[in-house]
């Protein structure tokens, strides 16, 4: 009876695979490939002859008895295309069936762009909410954000090039005005870390050609609101803030972290100022 083997892969640079990844890769009867063409490269270069079959999110389910049957030959090891599998990638329902069948699951640690994204972001480490991709819709997106906004948690989330100002304008005006590091291409030719707060993120790569894949790292909320500000202190504010030409998204974004007041009341007021009210 064989054992199933989580194996992680390199996320850019090939000489991030563990030595014992690469002999469990070698030594098991079959590998099962996100996509078996991106693993034959790997493969290929590290000498590795093992029989592959494709096992991704359109035929996860269909192999489950395939791969199944293997391990009752001898060893099998599961592959994403980069990183950790099963960490937003496909991998759950296949541990979840081996170990219902009987089998022995084991993890072969290695490269995951969320943890290595986190351990140089420069945000705390010590407890981390990760989140893999966010919604494709700006309100699904928003109303994502909305339910994690209080948290003091550092959020870790994925995005693609052609979604990332998107996503950085929603996390600004849902979160505030926090602390990230954009990491893109990491471990690879063009590997960049780009650390700052959210306006100034937004700014940044909205000037410029987007490229390549990227992990967001985001400060959690910093402060817990201990009493609520009253409506003449909330007023205030808000006359100040108009005094010094920000707008009403700014404004209420901002306010709202300081005053335990919800941004649609305080843009709500903010907009009565302005109309006289």
């Amino acid at each position: 009876m064989g054992t199933l083997y989580i194996v992680a892969t390199p996320i850019g640079n090939l000489e991030d695979i563990s030595p014992r990844g690469v002999r469990i890769l070698r030594e098991s009867k079959l590998i099962a490939a996100e996509d078996t063409r991106h693993t034959a490269k790997l493969l290929n270069h590290f000498g590795i002859q093992t029989p592959l079959t494709s096992y991704f999110e359109h035929n996860k389910l269909t192999k489950l008895e395939r791969i199944l049957a293997s391990l009752a030959d001898g060893d099998v090891a599961l592959v994403s295309d980069a990183g950790t599998p099963a960490v937003n990638d496909p991998g759950y329902e296949l541990v979840r069936a081996a170990l219902a069948s009987g089998f022995d699951v084991r993890p072969i640690p290695g490269p995951s762009s969320p943890i290595a994204a986190l351990s140089v972001s420069g945000l705390p480490t010590d407890a981390f909410l990760y989140l893999g991709y966010l919604p494709h819709k700006s309100k699904e997106r928003r109303d994502l954000l909305s339910q994690i906004d209080n948290l003091r948690y550092t959020l870790i989330f994925l995005e693609s090039p052609h979604r990332l100002t998107d996503a950085l304008e929603d996390l600004l005006t849902t979160l505030g005005d926090r602390p990230i590091c954009v990491a893109r291409e990491m471990t690879k030719m063009y590997e960049e870390f780009w650390r700052g707060s959210l306006s100034g993120a937004l700014e940044e790569f909205k000037a410029r050609e987007i490229r390549g894949e990227f992990t967001l790292v985001v400060g959690g909320q910093l402060s817990v609101i201990s009493e609520q500000w009253s409506e003449e202190e909330l007023l205030a504010a808000i006359e100040t803030e108009l005094q010094r030409g920000k707008s009403a998204k700014e404004i209420s974004v901002e306010l709202a972290e300081q005053s335990g007041w919800g941004k649609k009341d305080v843009y709500a007021r903010v907009n009565q100022r302005k109309q006289g009210g």
